[in-house]
């Protein structure tokens, strides 16, 4: 069931006292847990290799508890990526490097649109008509069209 917060209340800071209240116990059992098993297990079985793996990252596993903005696991990134794991065939096809680049480019620009709450295709016909006519690209201002900025219209982003 996914929480609901009020805009008034710091979701990372709601998080981290989550966090402090339910996760450090776990982490610390954890921990308890491995170095005593630690203690018994052979070392040279896939147990004991496990539990000294597992002893060596403990430490990492804490940093979590630090910052309600921390995630905890890697899954918006791996998302993100997944059309660039899909296209990497489709780049097999590319011609030349010039082709390649321009591939690499309009897939960061939809990744960048899609990470700002943009509608991708939207705003791609945005960018393609302001950008229509332009004679010099070095002395242009980019910055209004960038996927961040206040000025992109609200018809493009999401709701």
């Amino acid at each position: 069931m996914k929480e609901k917060y009020k805009e008034s209340e710091d979701f990372y800071d709601k998080r981290y006292k989550i966090r402090l209240e339910k996760l450090k116990p776990l982490l610390d059992e954890f921990n308890s847990f491995v170095n005593e098993e630690i203690e018994n297990a052979l070392s040279k079985t896939p147990f004991g290799k496990a539990l000294e793996y597992t002893k060596n990252l403990l430490p990492n596993m804490y940093f979590i508890l630090e910052d309600g903005h921390l995630e905890i696991d890697n899954n918006a990134a791996e998302r993100a990526i997944k059309p660039f794991v899909i296209g990497r065939k489709n780049w097999l096809f590319s011609k030349n490097p010039k082709g390649a680049h321009a591939s690499a480019t309009i897939y960061s620009i939809i990744e960048t649109a899609k990470a700002n709450n943009l509608i991708a295709e939207r705003y791609l016909f945005y960018l393609f008509d302001k950008m229509t006519g332009i004679d010099d690209f070095t002395k242009f201002d980019f910055e209004p069209l960038m996927p961040w900025s206040s000025e992109i219209p609200n018809n493009i982003k999401k709701k």
